[in-house]
């Protein structure tokens, strides 16, 4: 579940630097603490779902395509298993 989280926070970065906002930035608008943002980021920490739609919200895009792909699930499953 952990690549998961990775994955996740992989996208969340690419989308925020994309637009061009500082970490301290989305996570004012998230209205999460600032290290929380970086825990996300770096996939240290699941979020819920809430979360996850308000900073889709604030990054201006779909919840789903901060998700990874199906495909990218089975390659994150398989990883795990392999450990």
């Amino acid at each position: 579940m952990h690549q998961l989280a990775k994955a996740l926070g992989e996208k969340i970065r690419v989308q925020r630097k994309a637009r061009g906002l500082s970490q301290d930035a989305l996570a004012l608008s998230c209205k999460v603490d600032r290290s929380y943002m970086g825990r996300i980021e770096r996939g240290e920490v699941n979020i819920t779902i809430e979360k996850l739609y308000r900073i889709a919200s604030t990054l201006e895009c779909e919840p789903k395509s901060l998700l990874p792909e199906t495909l990218q699930l089975h390659e994150l499953a398989s990883d795990c298993s392999e450990k």
